[in-house]
């Protein structure tokens, strides 16, 4: 009788795992039917529901703040959006959008890449999400600025030329410092309004 080796014994090949993505509108469905609620700390980044860090008070501050201080430079220019979805593949909900106004105030869809100015993620403890993942979704999407506002250190970083999946030009500022939109070049922001007054670093959490 002829013993077979583990070489002559055909085997299974391995399957990958299937990892299952979600669409935009799956994700606005799970919503509408309760699924999910306003509750969740959930996003959807690159159809695929991840948790979010819960917002802590200086992160609610810094996006009000930065929110209210666009809608008072920027008036009638551009309408501001906070926490509110935009559609940039199956992905959704940055902290601020700076967004182009819509004859119909955006009811019978969400804003797309070619209407936004500008969007701006509010970080108070980790920032390396919104630094790589999310800077590669907005690049991909081909959006034209991006701004994190890192609450801890008071400084600003500054995303611009999205090219290939990534931004060609990135830059850090101060609070210290005064930053126009490329889109609104002549609107000068003072960096500094859109923090908190006082530094996290120095308060007990």
């Amino acid at each position: 009788m002829m013993q077979a080796t583990i070489g002559d014994v055909e085997t299974e090949p391995e399957l990958e795992p299937q990892i299952w993505l979600w669409s935009i509108a799956d994700y606005h469905q799970m919503i509408e039917s309760g699924t999910l609620d306003e509750d969740d700390r959930v996003e959807l980044l690159e159809g695929k529901i991840v948790c979010m860090s819960p917002q802590r008070p200086f992160h609610v501050a810094s996006g009000q703040r930065s929110s209210r201080l666009l809608f008072k430079l920027l008036g009638d220019r551009a309408e501001i959006r906070i926490q509110l979805p935009v559609i940039l593949g199956d992905d959704s909900e940055p902290d601020v959008a700076v967004v182009r106004f819509d004859n119909n105030e955006y009811s019978f869809r969400q804003p797309e890449s070619a209407d936004i100015y500008l969007l701006i993620e509010v970080a108070d403890s980790i920032i390396a999400k919104d630094r790589s993942q999310k800077a590669r979704i907005y690049a991909k999407n081909q959006v034209l600025e991006y701004w994190i506002l890192d609450v801890q250190q008071r400084q600003v970083y500054v995303f611009h030329q999205p090219d290939e999946g990534i931004y060609r030009e990135q830059i850090v500022l101060n609070s210290s410092d005064r930053l126009a939109m490329q889109s609104f070049p002549d609107v000068a922001i003072a960096l500094d309004a859109m923090f908190p007054k006082d530094n996290p670093i120095n308060l007990k959490q």
